[in-house]
């Protein structure tokens, strides 16, 4: 039967001697509690700084933009691989080419997503954002048709299966590029 426990089936003592024995396993207890209470102020403080790592890093990469962000980029990809299906393997089109017809759909899908609800860039300098926005996914075009030329006409794997793939790699590139360069809010107020 652990200390505690065993103390507090004790009976009230009618002579001082077992008063003082009783008085006395109580400062024990006191004392063993206090020990536990450090002990265990020690692990949340631990417990707290892991914790606060774990809050910041949510903070930092779990926001409004990088939510919306996601959402676009998989109604993106949706319009590129749906747009991709039904020209390559519907309507028999190259693939290389209906990798090209897609990609024109979808960058100019995201586009418009991006500018008005991912980063709230809104209206101006247009022309400027548009050619910078298609030229940096001009970057991942060119991933994507190394990809399918690589995967798709040399090693004849499924091209869904390597569109698919290759898409994961375009959303994480195209972040980067529209974060950093294409609407970024610091270089538009300058």
């Amino acid at each position: 039967m652990p200390y505690t426990q065993a103390i507090s089936h004790l009976k009230p003592a009618e002579n001082k001697s077992s008063s003082y024995i009783g008085k006395t396993m109580g400062i024990l207890s006191i004392v063993r509690n206090d020990e536990r209470i450090e002990a265990m102020s020690i692990k949340n403080e631990n417990e707290l700084q892991e914790t606060s790592l774990i809050i910041k890093l949510w903070k930092k990469f779990v926001n409004r933009e990088t939510i919306t962000y996601a959402i676009a980029g998989v109604l993106t990809t949706l319009v590129n691989l749906i747009s991709f299906d039904l020209i390559a393997n519907k309507m028999h089109v190259n693939d290389l080419v209906a990798n090209v017809i897609a990609w024109i759909l979808a960058v100019s899908f995201a586009y418009l997503v991006n500018n008005f609800w991912v980063f709230h860039s809104g209206v101006g300098n247009e022309i400027e954002k548009i050619f910078k926005f298609f030229g940096a996914r001009l970057v991942t075009l060119g991933i994507e048709e190394v990809g399918i030329l690589c995967f798709v006409t040399w090693l004849h794997f499924n091209n869904m299966a390597v569109k698919l793939g290759l898409a994961v790699i375009v959303i994480i590139v195209n972040y980067i590029f529209s974060n950093l360069y294409i609407f970024n809010r610091d270089m538009d107020e300058k």
